[in-house]
């Protein structure tokens, strides 16, 4: 599905499936013998969206048709299942430390099927603000409370799509730009035209008081190369062939389909020049302070990612 100005999607279409490929890492990665995080609630996305390519995640084997087709492939998902826990953990532990510190507002922009808000121990007081398009926002609420799950916060939903007026929606949910708060862009950057790259942030910037924090999954180096566009390519259109045979009626979407290969400024290097203290973190730096490697000999397995966390500085 090509991208589009003003596109919009269901969970299971476009960028909304890639929510439900994340989401069905996590629940491998719940359910795998030492796990690294616990979503309890991806397992529910899954029931609720059905069958789709998504659930390989989520599954022991894969279809034998596939495996044997594309021999890399199992090793190529189980270190993205060692990708999205990292990052999951990433995440989680910037809130978790945010909140400790005193923030009380929190913003997951592009927020999908991020649990979060139902499943962290949130002090009191704390509010979470989810942005995202009503359709994807919609299925989710509907979803966890139809299976019998509160929020273990304030939670906050914001309609809306991030390459339109989101601060005004922010606002008249309640955000108060006076105090500090944090922000997650996890899984969202390439999502995005380069000038709605820059304009998230400049938005970020005049919504961020003081004091506030932000944790960001970032293109790395790499995201603009073209052998390895070409490589990844070329692994999913095998994978697409081999199961188009097996079941013509599914569409696979090529992930690189939905992002734009643009230049963009290094995100580091744009909250430090904006009076924000930086410290970045390569991918595979991360995963090896959680004790997770990339699969040997499968070239490309994981995103080489940078991982941003800031501070804004008081006076900046």
């Amino acid at each position: 599905m090509a991208r589009t100005d003003n596109d919009t999607w269901e969970i299971t279409e476009s960028v909304g499936a890639t929510a439900l490929g994340v989401a069905a890492a996590r629940a491998a990665e719940t359910d795998s013998e030492n796990p690294l995080i616990r979503d309890e609630f991806a397992r529910v996305f899954l029931h609720a969206a059905g069958e789709g390519m998504w659930n390989w995640f989520a599954a022991p084997d894969l279809p034998a048709q596939v495996a044997e087709a594309e021999p890399d492939l199992k090793p190529r998902m189980q270190g993205m299942v060692d990708y999205m826990a990292v990052r999951t953990a990433f995440f989680d532990k910037f809130f978790l430390d945010a909140a400790a510190a005193g923030v009380r507002q929190v913003v997951i922009l592009a927020s999908g099927l991020d649990s979060r808000a139902w499943r962290l121990a949130w002090p009191d007081g704390v509010t979470v603000y989810e942005l995202d398009q009503p359709q994807v926002l919609q299925w989710k609420l509907a979803t966890l409370r139809d299976n019998g799950f509160a929020p273990a916060c304030d939670l906050v939903t914001v309609p809306v799509d991030l390459r339109h007026d989101w601060p005004a929606a922010l606002r008249e949910a309640g955000f108060d730009p006076g105090a500090p708060s944090a922000w997650s862009a996890e899984g969202l950057l390439p999502f995005l035209p380069a000038a709605a790259q820059e304009l998230l942030f400049e938005r970020v910037q005049a919504l961020g008081a003081a004091g506030s924090r932000i944790a960001v999954e970032a293109p790395g180096p790499d995201f603009l190369d073209e052998d390895a566009i070409a490589r990844q390519r070329e692994t999913m259109q095998r994978v697409r062939d081999v199961m188009a045979e097996l079941e013509p009626e599914r569409d696979i979407p090529d992930v690189a389909d939905l992002w734009y290969f643009e230049e963009r400024e290094d995100v580091g290097d744009w909250l430090h020049r904006h009076g924000w203290e930086v410290v970045v973190t390569p991918a595979e730096e991360l995963l090896a302070s959680y004790d997770r490697r990339p699969p040997q000999g499968v070239e490309g397995a994981i995103p080489q990612t940078l991982f941003v966390a800031g501070e804004r500085a008081e006076g900046k």
